[in-house]
């Protein structure tokens, strides 16, 4: 079967819009950013093993979303850089969905506490940092990622792209 890209795109342009909208959501509640951060934004970060346009995606929303919501210049990029590689990774583990939440709480529970402690300069230890921040990542990608990897499983045109 010969790959769409218009289709591509515009899957791509439509996980980095929810990524943006999520991440507003979780910002009304206090949660999108800070020492402890549960950001339901980072639940799609199951997507990229249905389809490979999640991957930019994942990435351009992030950017998108942390500039919207008033972040530092340097956590746009390490922030954004955190999620491309947790993106990468669950990528790469298309065939184990089971654990392909595994690479984005990786990713972002070791980058972003070196963000809030070099950008922002919260005065915790690394290790509490990635403890709060990784606890965070397990309830977005980990339980909330894991049931939109089942709803996504339904939809023959993401389970067909695989």
């Amino acid at each position: 079967m010969r790959k769409n890209p218009a289709l591509a795109m515009a899957t791509g342009g439509i996980i980095a819009a929810l990524y943006v909208a999520l991440t507003f959501v979780s910002q009304a509640f206090g949660m999108a950013s800070g020492v402890i951060q549960v950001r339901l934004s980072e639940a799609l970060t199951i997507l990229p093993c249905f389809t490979a346009a999640a991957v930019p995606g994942l990435s351009i929303g992030c950017v998108l979303a942390n500039l919207l919501t008033g972040c530092a210049p340097w956590d746009v990029v390490f922030g954004s850089v955190a999620t491309l590689i947790g993106a990468v990774g669950t990528r790469m583990m298309k065939n184990h969905v089971g654990w392909a939440w595994i690479p984005p709480v990786l990713s972002n529970t070791i980058i972003i506490p070196f963000v809030l402690q070099r950008v922002y300069g919260v005065p915790d230890a690394w290790w509490f940092l990635a403890l709060t921040v990784g606890a965070g990542e397990l309830i977005s990608c980990g339980l909330i990622g894991i049931l939109v990897a089942k709803t996504a499983s339904r939809i023959p045109q993401l389970s067909a792209n695989g």
